[in-house]
């Protein structure tokens, strides 16, 4: 293929994407289960196809996708919720692919424990990418996505080095449990070491570098370097990106600048738009390419492997969060289950403790996001064709199949079905508490900026009088305005942010006068009265400004 062919093909996949993206924005679908679609689709017909490289897949788009939900996410609501998330992303990933490796050794002939487990392993970490999708077009309550996204940034990093060890002991001939879990352990331990080095060497770099174009390439490089860093030692590169994106995360708003945390955001949300839209096209057009590898095998041996290897990741799931939910109380606060604060302090510690535990609206949501993707794919794909004794490595492409059979039932039949579900259940966020959540915030901020205000005026007599005063205009009408808001939102359905008058006037007139501004800048250009490299600085200001003026869903 040429440069320019390649380029076109590119060009080809990106409006592939793009299309996709729009028809999802409008239907409410997850864009991943219509992008893989699209890639089946696009597989079958005549023209060049991609097949999945799993070095490029592991080394250039896992850990930028990783980083940049680790951002993303929470740390202190993972760790408040970090018993189940940690039941999810570990225990369940180990069990599944334990219950798969059984099942492979009893039932499917030519495959051992080692070889079970390896696929097992593979399949076992969903993929939130479009589950999380639905959650944002639904509004699912905040715990439900905490928990997916943190089960997803760490379930690869069990899945991985669980491989890994799978791997080593089929090829070499034996598995050995003790061997195993030493070698787990360890590439665990080491992947959160090196994570936290990494994440603290960026923060001492990011006070020296504040210039906004420094940051973002700082920011581009830093999961190519904790994974680089990570897997030369021999401990879990995966980990050690999630481990960096939290602490990261978590610390920015301390170290980083306004201007620089609004270029990186803009940044990784690109970056994650062509990633994911590309690696789910990529998945679609891996079906020819494994579909020829199966011809060798009979359908007694395939028939057994894809029911164990669906049914363990379809079925184990709901069956696990049932019974971890179901442990007794003092069986859970040993597992260090935080319990809620609640404001009535007559509330028993038991009581909260159950109010802290998934209902069943929410196992069924839960059970319901598990969807598999690429990583699975990728997983399945680095297994070696032989073995250290160069037979041939035991039924590799029946896991292959197996891997890809797990991946479209999951990212097809739950990642489409997974919005209508939502809705069905009547999970919503409580949006009433989430805006009242942000204006008592706001307040409570325009609040210790009077206070500073008054130590200025205190510690600089000799300052500007009038910029005082009016600064304290500014930030008094802001609390009048947010106590406003939160008069209305306390008596505000949980479900539902009522509208406010003065508060959707205000944000009319801000916006209004914004446009305003902006035209008046434009008739100076075009009139030849402003150059532009002036327009775009003062442009940057106005848009600045527009990006700050909250919309209708963060009141």
């Amino acid at each position: 293929m040429t440069v320019q062919a390649a380029l076109l093909f590119v060009l080809a996949g990106l409006a592939v994407v793009l299309v996709v993206r729009w028809v999802a924005d409008r239907t409410g679908l997850p864009a991943a289960a219509l992008l893989t679609v699209a890639g089946i689709g696009y597989a079958f017909l005549p023209g060049p196809n991609v097949a999945l490289d799993p070095e490029v897949v592991l080394t250039f788009v896992l850990p930028p996708l990783l980083y940049s939900a680790a951002l993303d996410s929470s740390l202190t609501a993972i760790r408040r919720n970090l018993p189940t998330v940690v039941s999810l992303s570990v225990a369940l990933v180990l069990a599944t692919a334990l219950t798969i490796g059984i099942g492979f050794e009893w039932f499917v002939e030519g495959a051992t424990l080692a070889v079970g487990i390896a696929v097992g392993a593979a399949v076992a970490p969903p993929d939130p990418v479009a589950a999380l999708g639905v959650a944002r077009t639904v509004g699912m309550p905040v715990k439900l996505v905490t928990l997916i996204r943190g089960e997803g940034l760490l379930n690869d990093a069990t899945a991985l080095t669980l491989l890994s060890v799978a791997v080593a002991a089929a090829a070499g001939g034996g598995f050995s449990a003790p061997v195993a879990v030493g070698q787990f352990v360890l590439a665990a331990a080491g992947g959160l070491l090196v994570g936290v080095v990494i994440a603290y060497g960026i923060r001492l770099l990011r006070r020296v570098a504040r210039d906004p174009l420094t940051a973002n390439a700082l920011s581009l490089a830093t999961p190519f370097v904790a994974y680089l860093i990570a897997e030369n030692v021999h401990v879990s590169g995966v980990l050690a990106v999630v481990v960096t994106g939290l602490v990261v995360g978590h610390d920015a708003p301390r170290f980083a600048s306004g201007e620089s945390r609004l270029q990186t955001g803009a940044v990784w949300r690109l970056v994650d738009f062509l990633l994911e839209g590309f690696v789910f096209l990529l998945i679609g057009q891996q079906v020819p390419i494994i579909l020829d590898g199966l011809r060798d095998y009979p359908m007694s041996v395939v028939a057994p492997a894809v029911l164990i290897t669906v049914g363990v990741v379809l079925l184990l799931r709901p069956v696990w969060l049932i019974v971890t939910q179901s442990l007794p109380r003092s069986l859970h606060m040993q597992f260090g289950a935080e319990p809620v604060v609640d404001e009535d302090a007559t509330v028993s510690r038991g009581s909260r403790w159950i109010a802290d535990r998934l209902t069943g609206r929410e196992v069924v949501a839960l059970s319901w996001a598990g969807t598999r993707g690429v990583i699975s794919l990728a997983a399945i794909f680095t297994l070696p064709t032989s073995t250290d004794s160069g037979a041939p490595f035991p039924v590799r492409d029946l896991l292959v199949f197996c891997t890809l059979i797990a991946v479209l039932v999951t990212l097809l039949g739950q990642g489409l079905t997974f919005g209508f579900v939502v809705r069905a259940l009547g999970l919503r966020a409580g949006e009433t508490d989430q805006a009242r959540v942000r204006n008592e915030a706001r307040e409570a901020s325009a609040h210790a900026a009077l206070v500073r205000l008054d130590e200025l005026e205190n510690e600089e007599p000799d300052s500007d009088l009038a910029s005082v005063a009016a600064t304290r205009a500014r930030l008094r009408a802001r609390v009048i305005r947010y106590q406003d808001r939160l008069d209305v939102l306390r008596d505000a359905h949980p479900d539902e942010v009522p509208a406010s008058a003065g508060h959707e006037s205000a944000l009319r007139v801000r916006r209004a006068t914004i446009d305003a501004q902006r035209e008046e800048l434009l008739r100076w250009r075009d009139a030849g009265r402003l150059p532009d490299e002036s327009l775009r600085v003062l442009e940057r200001e106005l848009d600045h400004e527009e990006r700050v003026t909250p919309d209708r869903h963060a009141h």
